[in-house]
């Protein structure tokens, strides 16, 4: 093929004439032009499109379903491939499927998203995310709900991990970032969470949840929101997310309790924190202070005491003292416990559950009750919720004798007097002496609380030496027949 080299050094050196370079080389005149102002190669260009009888009569069609699609939810849009499921269904289309996704890529808008950079001045802004790990916590592998906050402009990362991502957590994660910096961002960058977002109204506006509200009232920052569907617009806490992951939880790590494992991440925190440390004391100096008393990081709700002396919240139900039946009482659900309360007095205090269907009792609720009730001791079912040596023992009391089941009230009754522990332990004692009797498990723990003997002090050698006389009793009968005459009214 004849190059544009050419064409320009017979043109512009040579001197030939466009008419005479066409007729030498066999190229037309339009083409040796082209040559002349491009310094490209002459390329062949598309002026109208090909015909494609089999499409033609449906290109239409597919430009109106991908235009109803603009208004359509993402994850519900139309895909070349159902496409051409459609037309070969519902319009008896016999191309091949090929042929239908080069049509579509065509009409199909193409859009590129446009990122502007931004920039946070210190102290101004945080991002927050959840994020999702797995752990070990006390033998079982669990799912931790990890909450990230990124300081925007230092870079300084925050974790917290809870069993849910609940409201509660949502608050809670909040308390923990703010304390763990020493002071409060003037904004914050969130998704849009169902924990704040209740509803997401024209442009930037939502409609927060009320106590997300008042979580922000309390700490005096700015809450702001992400475009629907554009969770990249706080990219600094996406990227946190597989971060913490990636350098803090793996391999996959075993702990005891939510407790260490939140340590062991504030442990990785204050090492992120010490590396950043120039950017961080910039940052910190920004902060605003923090209130005078924490954010109580609860939700609260009025319930029933059923006749059972129970509470229910969150598909499971809580025991509260017996006094209570019938009356209503205020539940305060935190992260990890429950608290109840009538009015100002906390009546009851409870290891949060997060699976369904639970029965969580205490003891100590029940108590005055099966003192007038002690038969219900022989099945009641929060002695299967205290330590095994109960069950044994009640097992052996109620099949041994008829009234049984009156010793062991007696015996769970003690829990009235002295702390669950230590009548766990004297019950074994008791158990392993074949002496089950309240009164004697009684005497076993007031035997622990005895005080030890103190260690006899040596006597000194001085006072070891002295020796006393014993005195003489028999001078006191002397003094007998005057007392006789005394009683008697005759004078000595």
């Amino acid at each position: 093929m004849v190059d544009i080299e050419f064409i320009r050094k017979k043109f512009l050196v040579e001197g030939w004439s466009i008419r005479k370079i066409s007729r030498q080389l066999a190229i037309s005149r339009q083409s040796v032009r082209k040559s002349l102002t491009s310094a490209d190669l002459p390329q062949y260009q598309l002026t109208k499109q090909r015909p494609c009888p089999i499409m033609a009569p449906f290109r239409d069609l597919i430009r109106s379903w991908l235009a109803r699609d603009e208004q359509a939810p993402p994850k519900q849009r139309h895909t070349a491939r159902r496409i051409y499921d459609r037309l070969v269904a519902e319009y008896g289309f016999s191309g091949a499927e090929s042929t239908v996704r080069h049509c579509v890529a065509k009409l199909r808008p193409a859009r590129r998203e446009v990122y502007i950079p931004l920039q946070a001045g210190w102290g101004q802004q945080a991002q927050v995310d959840w994020g999702q790990a797995v752990v070990g916590i006390a033998g079982l592998q669990v799912v931790a709900h990890l909450f990230c906050l990124r300081m925007r402009a230092s870079g300084v990362p925050f974790a917290w991990a809870a069993p849910t991502e609940k409201l509660e957590a949502f608050l809670e994660g909040h308390r923990q970032a703010f304390e763990w910096l020493g002071g409060v961002p003037r904004e914050c960058l969130y998704d849009n969470p169902k924990t704040a977002v209740v509803r997401i109204l024209a442009g930037p506006e939502r409609q927060e949840h009320a106590i997300f509200s008042s979580l922000r009232a309390h700490y005096l920052f700015d809450s702001y929101f992400c475009r629907p569907a554009q969770a990249h617009e706080k990219g600094a806490v996406e990227n946190l997310v597989g971060y913490v992951r990636r350098n803090a939880l793996v391999p996959v790590p075993e702990f005891p309790s939510w407790e260490a494992l939140n340590e062991h991440l504030l442990g990785w925190c204050e090492r992120e924190q010490v590396r950043l440390k120039d950017r961080w004391v910039q940052e910190q100096a920004f902060l605003r202070s923090l209130p005078d008393q924490p954010f109580r990081c609860a939700l609260t709700q009025l319930l029933p005491v059923s006749r059972l002396s129970l509470v229910s919240f969150d598909r499971n139900r809580y025991s509260v003292p017996c006094r209570y039946v019938g009356r209503t009482l205020l539940l305060m659900a935190f992260t990890d416990h429950i608290e109840v309360w009538d009015r100002q007095d906390r009546v009851a205090v409870h290891q949060r559950c997060y699976q369904r269907g639970q029965l969580i009792l205490e003891l100590e609720h029940y108590l005055p009750a099966l003192a007038r009730k002690p038969r219900a001791a022989t099945h009641a079912a929060v002695v299967n919720q205290l330590p095994a040596i109960y069950a044994r023992v009640r097992e052996q009391l109620c099949h041994s004798h008829p009234e049984g089941y009156r010793e062991f009230a007696a015996i769970l009754l003690l829990h009235q007097e002295f702390a669950a522990p230590a009548v766990a332990l004297a019950l074994e004692e008791a158990h392993e002496r074949g002496r089950l009797q309240a009164a004697a498990v009684r005497q076993l723990l007031l035997n622990q609380m005895a005080p030890a003997y103190p260690t006899p002090v040596p006597v000194p050698a001085s006072l070891a030496a002295m020796r006393v006389a014993l005195p003489d009793l028999a001078q006191y009968n002397s003094l007998v027949p005057k007392a006789d005459m005394v009683l008697a009214g005759v004078a000595p």
